[in-house]
């Protein structure tokens, strides 16, 4: 009986959550772009899927109007993660870094943030939850960094202060 107990115990901690697998049939609805126009930038970013099933984020970055950022995020019903303690992303870059988010309230006005760079072949990344950020407009706040029991909004970011084009294409995000 011990030994049942200890098992479902240890199950329960390593039980990995999906947050999106995306495939052919996925419904991007829930996926919103938001590119620096909202501040009158000319940056434009798309979001949609490829032949193999895959996720594309893909676009150009503008520095015109004082722009220089594109991201999409997605907004879900909030989902516990207090066994998590990373955040997993298997995906192919082009060589550019990007930002990953988090937000435990899709209300509130910052983002928790963790950098990551790509090179050019698919990678599995991993994040440490403890180690993202908070952060509004790009600047740090004083607050701790992300440590919530659940999770409401995703996003990735592409913010290097130059202007280029860029392409991730995204397989599947989960937490650990």
């Amino acid at each position: 009986m011990k030994t049942l107990i200890l098992t479902l115990t240890l199950f329960t901690f390593m039980t990995s959550i999906t947050i999106f697998q995306f495939s052919n049939t996925s419904n991007l609805d829930d996926w919103q772009i938001v590119d620096d126009v909202v501040m009158g930038g000319k940056s434009n970013g798309k979001f949609n899927l490829n032949k193999y099933g895959n996720a594309v984020f893909s676009g150009n970055v503008s520095l015109e109007n004082n722009g220089g950022f594109s991201s999409v995020q997605y907004k879900f019903k909030p989902i516990a993660i207090q066994n998590s303690k990373a955040i997993n992303i298997k995906l192919k870059g082009d060589g550019n870094s990007y930002q990953f988010r988090l937000k435990k309230d899709q209300n509130d006005y910052y983002s928790y943030k963790k950098e990551f760079n790509t090179n050019g072949d698919w990678q599995t990344i991993t994040l440490q939850l403890s180690d993202f950020a908070p952060t509004f407009r790009g600047r740090i706040l004083d607050i701790p960094n992300f440590n919530s029991d659940v999770l409401a909004q995703i996003s990735f970011l592409i913010a290097n202060k130059q202007p280029q084009n860029f392409k991730l294409e995204i397989s599947k995000i989960w937490l650990d």
